[in-house]
């Protein structure tokens, strides 16, 4: 459910970025960009790290029904 999620902040991310038409391209466009990227990245790490730990947990509990 959660990469469900940051999936669908990225393809909206990246939808909003990619909207500029005709505009010029402006330093203030590319730290607006580098932000969005920065977030979706922190948003899968913390999505990633979720799942580790609950894979992590699970390992554990079943080798402490096997011992």
């Amino acid at each position: 459910m959660k990469n469900l999620f940051a999936f669908g902040f990225l393809a909206f991310a990246l939808t909003v970025a990619s909207c500029g038409g005709n505009q010029t391209k402006t330093e203030e466009t590319a730290d607006s960009l580098k932000e969005v990227v920065d977030s979706v990245a922190e948003v899968l790490t913390d999505s990633i790290n979720t799942v580790a730990d609950s894979a992590e947990a699970a390992i554990d509990s079943a080798a402490n029904n096997v011992q």
